[in-house]
């Protein structure tokens, strides 16, 4: 078990935590979320004694071991990614370094001999003589291939390093795993494969993630960081969300007895248990959902932007023709070939690719940010696109506030028009007047999505929109596409905002491309009953 107890954290004037008491334990998976700022990685810091608090302190079980996801890419350069995976049961590692030391010794004695023997029995116990193969096992799961286990860490891509670094932590049973954005530069496969593994992890896991589907399936409790406060509910992050949302609606309407609000929140526990039960996560040991106590639930005091997307006029049933469309990369390799396919008013549609470049490739070319390509396309005459790219800094390098920015791109200049937009997207105050060029990032896809909604197109495009944007936007966004009459073109890491959203997936292979109206889900089913 893990224990806080009274912890308060200061900097400066600003009190992050205040009087905390908490404690992680048994087989849990517990996950952490607050708004961008609230505190969320500095706790699992002080979880991790990398930081200490202002006052109280985090107690650990004796002869526990807690792993923790690194983040520094470059920390096992000249280390073979196998040799880098075993390092993270610290102790075992150590033993393996002194038991080849001593064995190398050309005056081997009989003291070596005896201290070699005691390393032996500790290896033993820690199933040592397994370890290298289930770091094999380990990275295989990964899609990591056996021919490149020896390689150097500084010899692989970052997207495989990334990998590594996650097996690393996940090795060797820790009895506490804390996990800092472990989704975060991962594929569908590796997301799916460390869902199960959680699953089926028997011990205590804390993470934070922005991956509402990932919470979803891997956690039994959430833990809400807010107003310098840290609240334990039982569930997963749907549950919290709808709950909160169910409660601070109910506080709102003031004439509601509360054996009523009672009632209306018992059916949905009833409700959500039963659909959680036919889930992936009802076959593991994760099954806390019947346990959840209604008085512990409270409502959410979050603030959600305000995210609408209005047409200026409703578009043609004609809204984009593409033919042969073909592209390389600075290299000479297809990112796009002779990609053709036509798209009808109405349709949301997901695009896929196992190198992302692809799809970011072909939204630049019919946004006419790219002009190096052969084939052509062509929209619709009653047509308006807006486009939210994957890198978007080039509309951010001049000294200008937020207002004044996205008066540029506006016809109507008046300035309480212009707050209005900013205001939906909690820009408020001498928020607005904050220069463009040192926005953070989920202020400026903030900033961008303002600029979609005032410009209101008929047919929307998002390139990873959920980069930097915490789990409020992230929800009101996945609600506004929901929501959207139009046409919506879009690529995400998001599972739960491509499953809730397209309409129809089309994956970019090139040369080999696929085109399937179904939802994410189903395609997923497809692909995997083709194998």
């Amino acid at each position: 078990m893990i224990s806080v107890n009274k912890l308060t954290l200061q900097f400066g004037k600003r009190v992050l935590f205040d009087n905390v008491n908490l404690k992680f334990e048994g087989e849990r998976c517990y996950g952490i979320i607050g708004a961008n700022g609230a505190g969320k990685s500095t706790f699992l810091k002080i979880l991790n004694s990398e930081i200490e608090p202002n006052y109280g302190n985090v107690s650990i079980e004796k002869e526990k071991r807690i792993s923790v996801l690194k983040q520094n890419h470059f920390e096992f350069d000249e280390i073979s990614l196998l040799e880098t995976v075993m390092m993270g049961h610290q102790d075992l590692w150590n033993i393996i370094k002194k038991k080849n030391i001593i064995y190398s010794k050309p005056d081997f004695n009989e003291e070596d001999g005896i201290e070699v023997a005691k390393l032996e029995e500790k290896f033993e116990k820690m199933d040592g003589w397994n370890a290298e193969s289930n770091a094999g096992n380990m990275l295989n799961g990964m899609d990591i291939s056996s021919n490149q286990h020896n390689l150097l860490m500084k010899n692989v891509e970052p997207s495989i390093k990334v990998k590594v670094l996650l097996a690393q932590s996940l090795f060797g049973d820790p009895d506490f795993l804390i996990l800092d954005e472990p989704t975060n530069n991962l594929d569908s496969k590796t997301i799916f494969w460390l869902e199960e593994f959680l699953l089926n992890f028997k011990n205590t896991v804390i993470v934070v993630s922005h991956n509402r589907h990932f919470l979803d399936t891997i956690c039994t409790n959430i833990v809400d960081i807010d107003y310098q406060k840290i609240q334990l509910y039982t569930g997963n992050y749907s549950f919290w969300y709808q709950s909160s949302q169910l409660l601070l609606h109910q506080r709102n309407i003031a004439n509601k007895k509360a054996e009523e609000k009672r009632k209306e929140l018992q059916n949905f526990i009833s409700r959500f248990s039963a659909n959680a039960s036919k889930s992936r996560q009802a076959t593991s040991r994760k099954k806390l959902l019947d346990k959840i106590n209604i008085d512990e639930i409270q409502p959410s005091s979050r603030k959600y932007p305000a995210i609408i997307f209005k047409q200026f006029r409703e578009a043609g049933n004609d809204i984009l023709d593409v033919n042969n469309l073909t592209a390389k990369d600075e290299n000479g390799n297809y990112l796009i070939k002779n990609l053709s396919f036509s798209i009808r008013k109405g349709e949301k549609v997901a695009f896929l690719a196992k190198d992302h470049q692809s799809i970011t490739c072909f939204f630049d070319i019919i946004n006419k940010r790219r002009e190096i390509f052969s084939g052509d396309f062509k929209f619709g005459t009653t047509t308006r696109h807006t486009y939210l790219p994957n890198n978007y800094e080039e509309y951010f390098k001049n000294k200008i506030n937020i207002l004044d920015w996205l008066r540029d791109f506006s016809e109507e200049k008046d300035d309480v028009y212009i707050r209005s937009f900013l205001g939906k997207m909690l820009f408020s105050g001498d928020d607005i007047l904050k220069y463009i060029n040192i926005l953070s990032g989920g202020e400026k896809v903030r900033c961008m999505l303002s600029k979609m909604m005032m410009l209101e197109g008929n047919i929307l495009t998002f390139d990873t929109p959920t980069n930097h944007l915490d789990l409020e936007s992230i929800q009101a966004l996945n609600n506004a596409m929901i929501d959207f009459q139009g046409t919506i073109l879009f690529s995400s890491n998001d599972h739960e905002l491509t499953q809730s959203v397209a309409n129809r997936i089309i994956e970019i292979t090139p040369g080999v491309n696929t085109d399937k109206l179904m939802t994410y889900q189903e395609y997923l089913e497809f692909q995997e009953n083709l194998k």
